[in-house]
C-alpha cells in the first residue's frame, strides 16, 4: 500500500526522492527505472490509466510503499483517492526554464533514441502517458509546454489539500520529507542522484542491452 505518491515530473529529482523514500520507509519506491524490468506488467497498465481504464492500483504497484515519477507520479490524483491516507509530494524545479533545459537535455532527446525492448508497449506507455500530463502538447513547442506545465502544477494543488502535499523543491534534503511522515531525519547525507550525466549514461546502458544498474 503506497504510503507516498509522488506528483512531480521526470527531471525533478526523481531518482533522488526515490532513493531518500526507500530510506526513510525501509520498502520499494516506483519510477521509471523499475519500469524496465517489468514493462510486461506497467506498460499495459499505464497505458490503460492514460486512455481512463484505470487498473487495479494494489495489484499494479503490489510491493511498494511510494511512487515517484512517471508513469506513475501522471495519475497522482486517481492514487492519491485510492490512497486517502498517502502524502502526495510534488517534486519540482526552480523554473520552467531549468525543467525545460534539464528535460531537453535528457528524456526528450533520448527516449526516441531507445530501442524498446518490449517491441513498442513501453514507447507507447510513455507517449500515453506524456499526453495525459501534457494534454497532448507537442514537445518542440516550447510555449505549448510550458502552459501545460503550469496548468499541471496549479491542478496539482488545486487537487490535493494543503495539508496533504508537500512541494519539494530540489535540494530541500530531508525536512519537508520527514516532518510530513513523522519520521526522524536519518543520520545519512541526503542523496543527490541522476544527473543529466547519469541519466545520458544510463540511456546508453539501456540501448545497449543492459538493464539499469547494471
Amino acid at each position: 500500500m503506497l504510503q507516498v505518491i509522488g506528483a512531480g515530473l521526470p527531471r525533478t529529482g526523481t531518482m533522488t526522492l526515490k532513493n531518500a523514500l526507500e530510506t526513510l520507509l525501509g520498502a520499494p519506491c516506483h519510477h521509471m527505472a523499475e519500469v524496465f524490468s517489468r514493462v510486461e506488467i506497467d506498460a499495459p497498465g499505464f497505458s490503460a490509466a492514460a486512455k481512463g481504464d484505470f487498473p487495479d492500483w494494489d495489484e499494479l504497484l503490489k510491493g511498494y510503499a511510494a511512487a515517484v515519477d512517471w508513469p506513475a507520479s501522471a495519475f497522482y490524483a486517481e492514487l492519491a483517492e485510492h490512497y486517502p491516507d498517502a502524502v502526495v509530494v510534488l517534486s519540482r524545479r526552480d523554473s520552467f526554464e531549468s525543467w525545460w533545459t534539464s528535460a531537453n537535455n535528457t528524456v526528450f532527446r533520448k527516449f526516441n533514441d531507445i530501442e524498446d525492448p518490449s517491441g513498442g508497449p513501453w514507447l507507447a506507455m510513455v507517449q500515453g502517458v506524456w499526453d495525459y500530463a501534457f494534454e497532448g502538447a507537442d514537445r518542440e513547442d516550447k510555449d505549448a509546454v510550458e502552459a501545460a506545465y503550469d496548468r499541471y502544477h496549479e491542478k496539482v494543488r488545486e487537487t490535493i489539500p494543503a495539508d496533504r502535499l508537500v512541494e519539494f523543491e530540489t535540494g530541500a534534503g530531508w525536512e519537508p520529507l520527514c516532518t510530513a511522515l513523522g519520521l526522524p531525519i536519518p543520520d545519512v547525507p541526503f542523496p543527490h542522484l541522476n544527473s543529466t550525466k547519469d541519466f545520458n549514461a544510463q540511456i546508453e546502458s539501456i540501448k545497449a542491452g543492459k538493464q539499469p544498474g547494471q
